[in-house]
C-alpha cells in the first residue's frame, strides 16, 4: 500500500450491478493483493463534504471546469484514522489529493484546518459541511505493476438535516494509476462484461440527490445510466431470490 499511495494519478471508474462483483472477483485472485485490516477485507469508510453555500464545487464539476477542487474529511473507520483531504482535478485529468491526519471528524472547518485548505487551494472560501457518506471497500493491489483498484460498496449518503439516499446494489470500482494503461488487468476483465468506463463523482451524485433543488442538466445522462444499472442490479437479485 505505501507504494501505491498515488497521490497524483489518473483515476477510470466503472459502476455495475453487484452481482457481476460475485462474478469476476475469483479472477482477481492471481493478479492482485487485496488489502486487509485485522482481520477483515470489507472496510468501512466515512466522509463529510464540504462545499460553499451555493454549492461551486458542485456547479465547477456539473458545468465540466477544469482544475476545480474538492474537500472533505474521511475516517477509515477499521484503522481508527481521519483525514482532512483536499482533492483537485487539473486541466490534464489528473488528480492530485493531499491530506493532513486529524483526530476525529468536526462539524466545521476552522483553525489549522481552515488554513490547511486555504493554502493548498491557493484561496479562502466560506466552506460548511453539505453531506455525509458511508460505503464499504475492497481495495486490491496489483501485484507487478504501479495500481490500485477499489471497489466501493453499499454506498448510502445524508444531508446535515438528515435526509437519507443510497445507490443500492450498485458497485463503484476505480483503477488508479499514476499514467492512464488501459491494458490493466482489471479493465480488461471488466471490459469482458460490456462494462465500459464511466465518469462518476459520488460527492457530485450524492448531492444531486439529496439537494433536487440544484441543476443537473450536465448529469441527466449519467443519472440515466445509473437508474438503468440499478434496475438490473434489482432484476439480478430477483432472480437469485427466485
Amino acid at each position: 500500500m505505501d507504494e501505491v499511495k498515488l497521490m497524483k494519478r489518473t483515476d477510470t471508474k466503472f459502476i455495475f450491478p453487484i452481482a457481476t462483483l460475485h462474478k469476476i472477483l475469483p479472477k482477481l485472485v492471481d493478479k492482485y493483493y487485496v488489502l486487509e485490516i485485522k482481520g477483515k477485507r470489507l472496510n468501512t469508510y466515512r466522509s463529510l463534504y464540504f462545499d460553499t453555500e451555493d454549492f461551486q464545487f458542485y456547479h465547477q464539476h456539473h458545468n465540466g471546469k477544469t482544475n476545480r477542487n474538492k474537500v472533505r474529511f474521511r475516517e477509515y473507520i477499521d484503522s481508527g484514522i481521519s483525514f482532512l483531504e483536499v482533492k483537485r482535478k487539473n486541466n490534464k485529468g489528473k488528480t492530485i489529493k493531499k491530506r493532513i491526519k486529524v483526530d476525529a471528524i468536526p462539524n466545521s472547518l476552522e483553525g489549522e484546518n481552515k488554513l490547511f485548505v486555504d493554502k493548498t487551494m491557493g484561496k479562502s472560501l466560506t466552506l460548511k459541511p453539505q453531506h455525509w457518506n458511508k460505503f464499504s471497500r475492497i481495495t486490491f493491489v496489483h501485484k507487478l505493476r504501479k495500481e490500485r483498484l477499489t471497489i466501493d460498496v453499499n454506498l448510502r449518503f445524508k444531508d446535515v438535516e438528515s435526509n437519507k439516499n443510497n445507490l443500492g446494489e450498485i458497485v463503484i470500482a476505480e483503477v488508479k494509476q499514476a499514467k492512464r494503461n488501459l491494458s490493466s488487468d482489471f479493465i480488461r476483465l471488466i471490459k469482458k462484461e460490456r462494462i465500459h468506463p464511466f465518469r462518476i463523482s459520488k460527492y457530485c451524485m450524492a448531492t444531486a440527490k439529496l439537494y433536487p433543488q440544484l441543476k443537473i442538466n450536465n448529469f441527466k445522462r449519467k443519472f440515466l445510466h445509473l437508474d438503468k444499472v440499478l434496475q438490473d442490479a434489482y432484476s439480478a437479485q430477483e432472480n437469485i431470490s427466485t
